[in-house]
Order: C-alpha cells, then structure tokens, then sequence
C-alpha cells in the first residue's frame, strides 16, 4: 500500500510539471506568432498562459517570466491590431482592439499602456466625428466626439470640437461644462488649449447674457450663472444682472466674493469695475473712485480712468 501511494504521488507531481512546461510553451507559441504577426493567434496563447496562472502556484522565475510576458504581449497584440485597423481606415475595429489593450492595461496595473491605448481611442473618435463637425452635422459630433472625451478627457483638440458642437446647437450649459473642465487643466501644457476654452466660454456666454437682457430677463440671467461651474464667471454676470435689476446696494454684497473667485487679474479689475459703477450709482463717490483705480487689465482700463477723472473734484 505504501509503495502504491508513493506512485500515485509520484504521478501527480510529473501532471503539474507537465501544467508547468505548457504554460512555457504556450508563452514561447505566442511569442512566435507575435513576431510573425499573427496577433489573434497570439493573443489566445497569451490568454492560454494567463488563465493558467490563476490556478498555478510557482516559483520558477521561466514560468513567471512566461506570465508576465503573456501580460505584457497581450496587451501589445492588441494594440498592434488596433494600428493596423487605423491604417485600413475600418475605425470600429481599431475601438474595440484599442478597448481591449486599455481594459488588459488597467487589469494588470499598467497605467502607461492604458493611458496610450485611451488616448487612440480618443484620436480615433476625433478623426470619425471630423467629418460631422465639418459638414455642420453637430448632433452626430456631439454622440462622437462625446464617445471620445470619455476615454481621453485630455486630447484637448478634441474636447474643444465638442464644447462648440454644443454651443452651436443651443446646449451652452454642456459647452460651458468641457471647457470648465479643459480651463482646470494643467497650465503649462496646456495654455493654448485653456486660452481658447476660456475665449468660448466668454463669447457664448455673452451671447446668452445678450439674449436675456434684450427681454429684460435678468433674473434669467442670475439663474444661468447658478448653475455654471466657472465660479469666476459666474460671480461676474450675477453682478452685471443686478446692474441690470438697478439694485446696486446687492452688487456690492456680491462684490467680496465675487473678487474671492476669479483667477485672471482681467476678472479681478472687471469686478471693481463693476464695483465701482455700483458706488457710482448709489452716490458714493469716494468708494467708487477707490474702485476704479483697482481697475489695472483688461477691456475696461479706459472707462476707469475716465469714470476717475469725471468724479474728481477740479483743483
């Protein structure tokens, strides 16, 4: 009976190493095939290996190196597949090949590849929702482009396209949201992008205020500016609607946080600017004086300094 056991042993041990040398062949088929470029093949051998080593319990550094390797691979293979289906202009299948390299990356903590393959998601969509955009089709650029903004919220070019899809099809809440979010962007790498997200934020947004004041809705106004993200501006037309509404004593409430929230030495002079008016109005010279010569960027310099000399007593 002893004898019997020791055998049944001996037979278990040469299964596992035989469970152990596939996965080395398999990883070495893969590889093979990889180099020959046939990735579909490849990509099952990888997978082969990697199912493999949920189960396998090894301290061999080849089968390791095997695992890791078909970890790494897959990745590459799919990759390579989404390239090729680029350069064959069949833009589906770079997707979902892209998808699948990202998915594998993320799984195996690989934050460069995942961030790589995200990023030709994104440019793969930029290209697809090109021709919509061109031809002024903005609610198909908007289901593209959107597409590609939620795997690559950094392909700047892109996200622009989307914000001025929205703008021009009359969702400015949406606009306003992408560039927000393209304006909090790093500064450094991404300072022209950030200029022009900021330059469509003004202009839409003067394009709505615009609207609203010509009905004299600037309650209207002050909602708008609720619901926007740039605290910055929001705060500045919230202050130029109660302008509107002649209630100067509540833009001077404002005028503290609305100085608390811009960034831009422009925003800062626009508020006293409007400060300043406020005073202006209420008669009290001296405080809108005070303000005035805070205004020191922007479009508003001139008028400063003109409201400045009006109100100064004659020597």
């Amino acid at each position: 009976m002893k004898k019997l056991i020791m055998t049944v042993v001996a037979l278990m041990g040469a299964t596992t190493l035989f469970a152990q040398s596939d996965v080395i062949v398999n990883f070495q088929q893969g590889l093979a095939n990889a180099k020959a470029g046939n990735y579909t093949e490849a990509i099952a051998q990888f997978q082969s290996v990697i199912d493999a080593s949920f189960d396998l319990e090894t301290e061999d550094p080849n089968e390791l190196k095997a695992i890791a390797g078909s970890k790494k691979f897959v990745v590459t293979c799919y990759n390579k597949m989404g390239v090729a289906a680029i350069n064959a202009k069949d833009y589906e299948s770079a997707i979902q090949n892209f998808t699948e390299a990202a998915n594998y990356a993320e799984l195996f903590e690989d934050v460069a590849n995942m961030n790589k393959n995200r990023s030709l998601i994104g440019q793969v969509y930029q290209v697809q929702g090109a021709d919509a955009f061109n031809s002024e089709d903005y609610a198909t650029a908007i289901a593209v482009f959107s597409k590609g903004y939620e795997a690559d919220p950094r392909n700047t070019d892109m996200a622009l396209n989307l914000a001025e899809s929205y703008f021009r099809s009359n969702m400015y809440q949406d606009g306003m949201r992408i560039c927000t979010a393209i304006s909090a962007l790093n500064t450094d790498k991404f300072a022209e992008a950030i200029a022009e997200a900021q330059a469509k934020m003004a202009m839409y947004t003067n394009n709505e205020v615009a609207k609203l004041q010509m009905a004299n809705d600037y309650d209207g106004i002050i909602a708008m500016a609720e619901q926007l993200e740039d605290a910055a501006m929001a705060q500045k037309i919230t202050m130029q609607a109660y302008y509107g509404k002649k209630e100067f004593a509540k833009m001077v409430e404002l005028s503290e946080a609305a100085l608390a929230a811009q960034t831009t030495d422009e925003g800062v002079s626009d508020i006293y600017y409007l400060l300043g008016v406020a005073y202006n109005e209420m008669e009290q010279f001296d405080k809108a004086i005070a303000a005035m010569k805070s205004v020191t960027a922007g479009g508003n310099v001139e008028n400063a300094a003109a409201v400045i000399k009006a109100l100064t007593p004659a020597e």
